[in-house]
């Protein structure tokens, strides 16, 4: 434990020296970050206001309240890995990661840690200016408060958990963009980003509550909106809970099954 806790906290070093290294990328990722969110908060409560009410149960100020904190969520619990491990493959970089005496998956989850400690000030602040502009409404109960962290960590968990075992495709192919780029579609539509689930048609309501993605993104989302209150904290909570167990299975016997395949066609 003491040989994980260090790995986790050299690697944190190193991940911020290496985002503080590359300023500029940095803030062209975040800006794009910021701009999706607020592209769909301003589609959504255009159409709220043409309407001359709400849709789904949001009105405008509650799409800004929305889309605000996804966009945070959003960060949070987002990770790259599965966008780099054919990189990795390819150039045969992962070599060297098979000869640590840890998992390798343990330095990826320092690395984006480390990656949420530069970029979320940023985030914080531009959800502040979003706020001014856009008056949101907010509904915080003190219950809803106190679970929002751990559903967060769990939303975090397992997400990074299905990303990196979609990331292990690279092992039988190294070209994984048509993978990744279906992957990142499901999210953006059974998350809640594109729109809250609310106002989805129903097929795709039944469809998010059972595939992961609401509950890395939009289950938080509503959770700290008022929107989940009583036994469907519980049950949202049991949700990831058996999603998180699923995710750790996965990763392990795709890993074991994926290493067998490993071979390095890089330099």
């Amino acid at each position: 434990m003491r040989g994980l806790g260090d790995l986790y906290l050299q690697q944190l070093k190193t991940g911020l020296a290496t985002m503080l290294q590359y300023r500029g990328s940095l803030v062209i990722w975040l800006i794009g970050n910021v701009l999706e969110p607020l592209i769909y908060l301003v589609v959504w409560s255009t159409v709220s206001r043409s309407t001359g009410g709400t849709v789904g149960g949001y009105g405008a100020r509650d799409f800004a309240a929305y889309y605000i904190v996804l966009m945070l969520v959003n960060q949070v619990t987002f990770s790259w890995v599965m966008y780099e491990f054919d990189y990795r493959i390819r150039e045969g970089t992962f070599s060297a990661d098979l000869l640590h005496p840890l998992h390798p998956i343990h330095a990826d989850i320092a690395e984006n840690l480390s990656s949420k400690a530069v970029s979320l000030p940023f985030m914080i602040a531009a959800a502040a200016g979003l706020s001014v502009v856009f008056h949101p409404v907010f509904r915080l109960s003190p219950l809803a408060a106190a679970a929002f962290v751990p559903a967060l960590v769990l939303a975090f968990l397992v997400r990074f958990l299905v990303d990196w075992t979609v990331a292990l495709a690279a092992f039988w192919t190294t070209r994984v963009s048509a993978i990744n780029q279906i992957h990142y579609m499901a999210v953006l539509f059974f998350s809640g980003q594109i729109a809250p689930l609310a106002v989805l048609p129903r097929p795709l309501q039944v469809a998010a509550n059972i595939l992961p993605f609401r509950w890395t993104v939009g289950f938080p989302v509503e959770l700290l909106l008022g929107r989940v209150t009583g036994p469907r904290i519980l049950a949202g909570f049991a949700v990831q809970g058996a999603w998180l167990l699923a995710g750790a299975l996965l990763v392990r016997y795709v890993w074991r099954a994926s290493v067998k395949r490993y071979s390095a066609v890089g330099a």
